[in-house]
């Protein structure tokens, strides 16, 4: 049940995903004493979205175990929840947000942590019965019936969550195509060797793939969905298209408001945007990023979860810039993919354990530097990587091959004498 809106509370988080949550629970870790009001969009208690495309398609996880926290939590913390609404308008004068059941909640601070929503196919065929997404709850209810009855499925995306589902549907007996504008898989996320493992891998359990595809649109028959036509006249059977082409960023309630948007609610690196009043976290922000060495935006549970402590800290008046090392995970059929740092311009790499066993991680340089370790089926040198990635001082080939390559002996350097 939801609860009545406060007139007016001292921390306003608006989001109740991963990153609102941790904003709220952080604060009261810090001892912070004054009134938190959540407020969410979603019909639904603050939720898990990696099993979405996972372990809950496949019947592994209950609606129950996808909850971050229960009910009793929040009440025992004294953190307000609203769910079920939205936000339409930030009155930065007056420190008022607008909501869309006609009420308004004044505000000392404001935390924006409206996430990202999945970005739709608008080209021909894009209102047929049979299009799916997956980035919500609900989004998953209604796919669940959706793959059980389809036969032929493809789709479009082949980043994470396309491949997370693909690799459910090939394992639930479905003839799998999937549909890429780039030439391999995951090709922002990860290293070449990585992609051509992972095609591999989903290509022996039965995917399709197609590179380079061109999607003219999408075809129907009596209004569901029929197939997808390619540029080249290729025409594939489908009765269920699911569409992964990427997120947007929930920004347009912060430009609305006059503040600087840029792939994302414009953030410093202690989550502050240009009014003292109204920061940003999570997946809706774009934020300096001293590993990327840019300004990014990032979607990931490590990202929302760090990012809601670092605000927490300020607002309890324990400054801290947000440095902490970017780690993601994205688990394919038997095979669980880690990594730590960012890949992208590799020009060396080294192989730790047996490809072949697919139990190996691939340690990344540019420039004689260490930038990145991607495992898979390796979940320690995963943790090993994130330890030595935090260290002060960068670590280079050199020291690497001096040591062996050995993660451990270089997550603890030693100590001078």
């Amino acid at each position: 049940m939801t609860q009545a809106i406060l007139p007016h509370a001292d921390v306003v988080i608006l989001g109740a995903g991963q990153a609102g949550l941790q904003a709220a629970l952080s604060l009261r870790e810090e001892g912070f004493a004054g009134t938190i009001q959540m407020i969410g969009d979603e019909a639904a208690l603050p939720y898990q979205r990696p099993p979405l495309s996972k372990g809950f398609l496949l019947g592994q996880v209950g609606e129950e175990a996808l909850e971050l926290r229960p009910q009793a939590m929040l009440d025992k913390l004294d953190i307000r929840l609203a769910t079920g609404v939205a936000g339409t308008g930030i009155d930065r004068a007056g420190r008022r947000l607008a909501l869309s059941d006609g009420s308004a909640c004044g505000y000392g601070h404001l935390i924006l942590a409206t996430g990202s929503r999945v970005r739709l196919w608008s080209g021909a065929g894009a209102d047929l019965a049979g299009i799916a997404y997956l980035r919500t709850l609900e989004d998953a209810r209604a796919l669940g019936p959706r793959l059980e009855a389809a036969r032929d499925v493809v789709v479009i995306g082949a980043g994470f969550i396309g491949l997370e589902f693909a690799a459910v549907a090939a394992k639930r007996g479905k003839r799998v195509h999937v549909l890429e504008a780039a030439d391999r898989v995951m090709a922002r996320a990860v290293t070449p060797a990585i992609s051509a493992f992972f095609r591999e891998r989903h290509e022996i359990a039965g995917v399709e793939f197609r590179f380079g595809a061109k999607l003219l649109g999408i075809t129907g028959r009596d209004g569901q969905v029929a197939g997808v036509e390619l540029d080249g006249g290729e025409h594939l059977s489908a009765d269920l298209v699911l569409v992964g082409i990427g997120g947007i960023p929930n920004a347009e309630l912060a430009a609305a408001a006059g503040l600087a948007v840029e792939n994302g609610v414009v953030v410093d690196e202690m989550m502050a945007t240009a009014d003292p009043h109204v920061s940003a976290i999570g997946d809706c922000c774009s934020h300096p990023n001293v590993f990327a060495g840019s300004r990014i935006r990032l979607e990931s549970v490590q990202n929302a979860i760090d990012q809601g402590r670092t605000i927490a800290a300020r607002l309890a008046g324990k400054p801290q810039p947000y440095r902490a090392v970017p780690w993601f995970w994205s688990d394919q059929g038997d095979l669980k993919l880690q990594m730590a740092g960012f890949t992208n311009g590799a020009d060396h790499q080294v192989t730790i354990g047996g490809m072949d066993e697919a139990r190996f991680s691939l340690v990344s340089f540019r420039g004689g530097v260490l930038i990145g370790i991607e495992s898979v089926n390796r979940p320690a040198d995963n943790m090993l990587a994130r330890r030595i990635l935090a260290l002060p001082e960068a670590v280079t080939l050199a020291a690497s091959e001096a040591a062996g390559h050995d993660l451990k002996a270089l997550a603890m350097p030693a100590r001078p004498a």
